[in-house]
């Protein structure tokens, strides 16, 4: 999945700029037409407080409702644009239109700090389109792009996505920090980390779950949708919620949580009812003994104390969807009595919108939540681990080019060397990312001519701590500056495995390497069995430390960490995204710890373990992975063409 590293308000001059800035304020009305729960507007107030405070000229434009035949009075935005002037305490300009000549001047009159806001977008068709005219003629208005709607992040819209291609694009305090809380919790969670999913169909939660697996300790299943896993463990369900064509999926999803040792929970017990209504008549009963004719619309107390019990160790929480039917009052009991097992863990806790969120709020419970996400769909697409268009389409923050580097190891003559690099020159040569072929040493020759004048960049794979002597077979670094070379792999795996490499001997060649102006890209990784004992980030930490020992400030900058898991390396196996951009935080952190926070933005750390042209944007798309140290893949024309040419 995607993790995030977009640049917010904060990162660009909004002073005097016009500023469209996309808000959700789908807020639910009165038969007045009065606003009756302004949360969402409450949401965006932090961005439109510091737009005004530095001296913006603010354009909002947001959805309400479902209008289907353009303009209609019940969906105007005026109701809002009042509520936000009472919050703001300064008046808000309403706009007749959204793209029409009121629009237009209203916009280009606007003095510094003054907010305007446009009618409906949906009003017109080409919004939910994502008609690029539409697009244009709304970004025609503005000068700086924001988005801070994170409940319609997930939509392709020309208000949420189309106009980024017109304008730079960043995102608001609230999109920020649905960011930071949705990805850390996705990508360097805190364990254990239990995920409670409720609802009531299992076909909206498939991707969820399937993602979830990959990275959760425990998975607690509630609501309708886990009388489709009961029943596919052979229960009799009654006349309970289920998906027959969804029981055969179910069944996989156990088992696959049991291969990867993921404790899945269902309910032990229920409360059935013989009616779909508030006060049906109803009782407990266990799960392996639910009666003919009763239906399950709650879980029940032996199941909320043993959910309890895991939530209570957890160290972090995901929530989405209900336990039950909360929308009846009766059967709302274990939704809320999960909500308060939440509100008491010591845990990291993120509530996914919807009737959990509810809950948490109905119970007094939302200040003692981590975070209560404002979008329900975009939230669940998160967790689902799919790309979020309204997101994917503002800058980039990270300042740090992407590495991909071929490791050829022993293959290729110089005569093949000489082919392949001028082939492939032809397919790289408008590549974002810089492209590196680390050659074998009798090739060395043959790759740097050419290279040249090309945007190839050619290292060796290995290189003496010795500037020269009785070293038999080796390489010292006057040999690579005489050829041109730029960069040298010190330390990969199969030097440590097999030439027996150690940390100090590759401290030493780092050292080498920096003061003859080559840059090292330094490799650090675990075996599967030190994986296993759980070792993997000690490792990391401690190889990390022994290779920087001693280097300066000024010269970390140069060097590139290659993060290479020993047991992903030729098996066809790879790390997770998740995994991968895990430890390569790590290295980040410990960068950070050795040196300061400017040091570690900017020093490049690469993955390298079956990196493959099917996985490799994923990777590369993580927040702490700046590139591939490729393998096989590097050897194949077609398939390091599709790598090197990169592009977030």
């Amino acid at each position: 999945m995607a993790i995030y590293n977009k640049k917010t308000i904060e990162d660009i001059d909004v002073d005097g700029k016009r500023v469209l800035v996309r808000v959700d304020f789908n807020v639910p009305l009165d038969e007045n037409r009065n606003v009756t729960n302004d949360a969402r507007i409450v949401g965006a107030l932090p961005t439109i407080n510091y737009l005004i405070e530095h001296k913006a000229k603010i354009i909002l434009v947001s959805h309400l409702g479902r209008p289907k035949n353009g303009f209609e009075e019940k969906f105007s935005m005026k109701p809002a644009a009042e509520k936000l002037s009472e919050l703001l305490k300064q008046p808000v300009i309403m706009a007749k239109d959204v793209i029409g000549d009121d629009a237009k001047a209203k916009s280009m009159a606007l003095g510094a700090g003054e907010v305007l806001m446009l009618e409906n977008v949906r009003f017109h068709k080409e919004e939910e389109a994502n008609d690029p005219a539409f697009a244009k003629e709304l970004a025609s208005l503005a000068e700086i792009y924001v988005n801070d709607a994170f409940g319609t992040a997930h939509r392709a819209h020309a208000s949420t996505a189309g106009v980024a291609d017109y304008l730079p694009a960043v995102c608001g305090f609230l999109i920020q920090k649905e960011i930071e809380f949705m990805g850390n919790i996705l990508g360097n969670p805190e364990r254990p980390f239990v995920a409670i999913l409720g609802g009531a169909k299992v076909s909206d939660k498939i991707k969820v779950i399937e993602n979830l697996i990959e990275q959760c300790d425990a998975i607690i299943i509630g609501g309708g949708m886990a009388y489709t896993f009961l029943k596919a463990k052979g229960y009799k369900i009654g006349s309970s919620l289920c998906e027959d064509d969804k029981i055969e999926l179910a069944g996989e999803l156990i088992k696959k949580a049991d291969a990867r040792g993921v404790e899945l929970l269902l309910p032990i017990g229920s409360i059935v009812a013989k009616e779909f209504k508030n006060d049906s008549e109803s009782k407990y009963v266990p799960s392996d003994d639910m009666p003919d004719g009763w239906m399950g619309v709650d879980i029940g107390s032996l199941t909320v104390e043993q959910f309890s019990k895991v939530i209570g160790k957890a160290k972090t929480i995901v929530w989405n969807g209900p336990m039950g039917v909360f929308e009846f009052p009766n059967f709302a009991v274990g939704t809320r009595d999960i909500a308060t097992a939440v509100a008491e863990s010591n845990a990291i806790s993120v509530v996914g919108g919807g009737d959990s969120a509810a809950a948490i709020e109905q119970m007094g419970f939302g200040n003692r939540i981590t975070h209560i996400s404002t979008g329900g769909g975009a939230s669940l697409e998160f967790l689902e681990g799919k790309t979020l268009p309204g997101i994917a389409v503002l800058l980039e923050k990270n300042p740090r080019r992407k590495i991909i580097a071929g490791n050829w190891k022993m293959n290729k003559t110089p005569s093949e060397t000489t082919e392949f690099i001028r082939e492939l020159a032809g397919r790289v040569k408008d590549a974002e990312a810089e492209v590196i072929v680390a050659v074998p040493a009798i090739c060395l020759r043959n790759a740097v001519d050419a290279a040249a004048g090309t945007n190839i960049v050619v290292a060796a794979q290995n290189v003496h701590f010795e500037e020269k002597g009785a070293f038999t077979g080796e390489i010292s670094v006057s040999m690579l500056k005489d050829l041109g070379i730029e960069y040298v792999i010190i330390g990969h795996s199969e030097r440590r495995q097999y030439f027996g490499e150690t940390d100090l001997s590759v401290n030493k060649k780092i050292h080498t390497a920096l003061d003859a102006d080559i840059k090292p890209i330094v490799c650090v990784g675990e075996t599967l069995q030190q994986r296993d004992e759980g070792v993997t980030h000690e490792l990391v930490r401690l190889q990390v430390k022994i290779a920087l020992d001693g280097v300066e400030k000024e010269q970390v900058e140069g060097i590139v960490i290659a993060y290479e898991p020993i047991w992903a390396i030729g098996t066809g196996r790879t790390a997770t995204n998740e995994q991968a951009n895990d430890v390569c935080a790590i290295i980040r952190e410990v960068v950070t710890e050795l040196y300061d926070r400017d040091v570690s933005e900017k020093i490049r750390i690469q993955y390298g373990g079956s990196v493959t042209a099917a996985n490799s944007k994923e990777l590369f798309d993580m927040i702490d992975i700046d590139g591939g140290l490729v393998g096989g893949a590097s050897l194949k024309l077609d398939e390091f063409e599709m790598i090197a040419n990169y592009t977030a």
